[in-house]
């Protein structure tokens, strides 16, 4: 098998599209009343579904946890320590809620933590060195 992309479960889609876009750069093409969307971000496939839509669909109901939730992340990578705390804060500033301000972990990342309006992770983080050289 190979991963095809990463579902999230949204109950305010034109919010949640709003902020994959403008907040964060996803590129997506659906229009903001669309019950399901693809966003792209570098070539990697991200989906959101909404909850009422997804639960019909599958014929069944689920819980979902309202506010900051540790069900999961997106990791996000930029290539130097200093675009980590400009992207910190540009996307604070532009509505992204604050979880954890940028810090040089002690296994030599600069990693940040932001949330989007639903509560999901959005780690922003940078090894100092280009993304095609950050696993050597």
């Amino acid at each position: 098998m190979r991963l095809d992309g990463f579902g999230i479960l949204v109950q305010d889609m034109p919010r949640m599209i709003r902020f994959y876009r403008d907040v964060l750069g996803f590129e997506i093409k659906e229009a903001e009343d669309a019950t399901n969307v693809y966003l792209v971000k570098d070539g990697t496939l991200f989906l959101l579904y909404g909850r009422k839509d997804f639960e019909k669909l599958t014929n069944r109901r689920y819980d979902y946890v309202k506010g900051l939730n540790g069900h999961y992340e997106i990791a996000l990578y930029v290539d130097t320590f200093e675009e980590v705390d400009a992207a910190f804060h540009q996307a604070v500033e532009n509505g992204a809620a604050p979880v954890l301000p940028p810090e040089l972990e002690p296994w030599g990342q600069r990693t940040c933590y932001i949330a989007d309006p639903e509560g999901n992770l959005i780690e922003i983080g940078s090894w100092n060195k280009p993304y095609a050289e950050k696993d050597r």
